[in-house]
């Protein structure tokens, strides 16, 4: 796992020394946004062609383009108070699917658009989101990677709204990515990663499940694929731009 954690490093160091860069980084991030909500919208079984996302009407489309516009508007929140971060993430993500926005289910049940499994009940939901919390806010000594993988496993399992969960699990590992200094201008398309990964992302998800020391580090090295093919993505928006 460090070697897989420490090579998705190196990939994000030579992605920014590259030269389209120095004077169009807002450019490039705004694409790879685009690209990271139509990835994860597909994730939560909604694949457009890419052209078609600013335009779709469809709410998980809607809810994902929603949720990666006001990414960067968050980041310093989600240091200090993440949970006011996920209920925006869920109104946002949510809007036209779910009556109840940016609160904690109730219910047994939850949505499960990757076939992960029956979510944990509210209670030990609340709990574990309580923990969630805690790692965020408090001073930790873990890469970057592993808090941003652990937060997006959190939440796809836990699915604590029920409704566009995956998203809102989606959108926190980009931020924490962003916010604790892997990839602070949020250039890496992660999200296209966990998609290109195909049923890996699941898996992965379901090995996390299990508690154990190996599936846990299944589920990074997982991510740090995603975040390198991330990287990829980034880089080949930079070379189109480079050509003009």
């Amino acid at each position: 796992m460090p070697q897989a954690v420490d090579d998705a490093r190196k990939a994000v160091d030579r992605l920014y020394g590259h030269r389209v860069l120095r004077r169009k980084s807002p450019e490039v991030s705004a694409r790879s946004a685009l690209r990271g909500a139509r990835a994860s919208a597909a994730l939560e079984g909604v694949d457009i062609p890419l052209e078609a996302v600013p335009q779709a009407t469809d709410p998980v489309v809607q809810g994902a383009l929603r949720v990666s516009a006001e990414l960067g508007r968050l980041g310093a929140t989600w240091r200090t108070a993440p949970r006011q971060v996920l209920a925006r993430l869920h109104t946002l993500a949510a809007a036209g699917q779910a009556d109840e926005l940016g609160r904690p289910r109730t219910s047994e049940t939850a949505r499960d658009p990757l076939g992960v499994g029956p979510a944990p009940g509210p209670k030990e939901t609340v709990a574990r989101v309580d923990g969630l919390v805690d790692l965020i806010t408090s001073p930790s000594k873990a890469p970057t990677l592993v808090l941003a993988a652990i937060a997006h496993a959190e939440l796809a399992v836990l699915r604590p709204f029920g409704t566009a969960d995956g998203v809102v699990a989606r959108a926190a590992e980009r931020l924490t990515l962003v916010e604790f200094g892997l990839d602070p201008k949020s250039l890496a398309a992660v999200e296209l990663g966990h998609l290109e990964l195909g049923p890996d992302y699941a898996e992965s998800l379901r090995a996390y499940l299990t508690g154990t020391p190996d599936g846990v580090a299944t589920w990074v090295r997982h991510c740090a694929s995603a975040v390198v093919l991330g990287v990829r993505e980034a880089t080949a928006i930079c070379e189109a731009m480079q050509r003009g």
